[in-house]
C-alpha cells in the first residue's frame, strides 16, 4: 500500500500532524529527521555544526532516497525537497502532501532557527528559506492542505484524511 509523505517548512507541524494522521488512518509513522539523527549518532544541529550543510543534505538525500516502508505516514525534514533524487523516490512510494503554512505563522512558530537543526546557509533568513522552498513544495505536492494560525490540529488531520479518501487512499 501507498505511504503518505508530508512535506513543508520547519514549524509547519508535519511531525505532530503525521503522528495523529497515522493513528486516524491506521498507518505507522516515521520521521526522517529522527532517522538522520540516529544514523549520524547525533542531533541534527550537531550534524550541521560539525559536518556542515552539504554533509547534512547528503545524509538527508540518502535517507529520503532509500526509505522503504508501506502503510506509513512519513514526516520529512523541511529541506528534503532540495533533493530531486529523494523526492522522486518518495513520490514513487507514496502520496505527497504539502502542509502549507503562511510565512507569518512559520515565523511565529520557529523561534530557534540557529539551534533547531534547520538546513540553511549561514547568510539566509527564515524568510529566504521560505521563499526558496515554497515553489519546491508546490512542485512535488500531490495534495496541499492549507494550515493557518487558527487551524485546529484535529480538524486538519480530518481534512487530510478526507483528501486522501477522495484520492482512494
Amino acid at each position: 500500500m501507498k505511504n503518505i509523505i508530508l512535506i513543508g517548512m520547519p514549524g509547519s507541524g508535519k511531525s505532530t500532524l503525521g503522528v495523529l494522521l497515522a493513528k486516524a488512518i491506521g498507518y505507522s509513522f516515521v520521521d526522517t529527521d529522527l532517522i538522520i539523527s540516529r544514523r549520524a549518532g547525533k542531533p541534527l544541529q550537531k550534524i550541521l555544526d560539525h559536518e556542515g550543510l552539504d554533509a547534512f543534505l547528503a545524509l538527508e538525500e540518502e535517507v529520503g532516497g532509500e526509505l522503504e516502508c508501506s502503510c506509513t505516514v512519513v514526516a520529512t525534514g523541511g529541506s528534503m525537497v532540495l533533493s530531486g533524487r529523494a523526492m522522486a523516490h518518495l513520490r514513487r512510494i507514496g502520496t505527497v502532501v504539502y502542509v502549507s503554512v503562511p510565512f507569518e505563522e512559520i515565523r511565529r512558530r520557529v523561534k530557534n532557527i540557529r539551534t533547531r537543526g534547520i538546513a540553511f546557509h549561514k547568510n539566509e533568513t527564515l524568510e529566504d528559506v521560505f521563499k526558496s522552498r515554497s515553489p519546491l513544495y508546490e512542485r512535488y505536492a500531490d495534495l496541499t492542505v492549507e494550515v493557518g494560525a487558527s487551524s485546529d490540529i484535529e480538524e486538519t488531520v480530518e481534512r487530510i484524511a478526507g483528501m486522501l479518501g477522495e484520492c482512494g487512499i
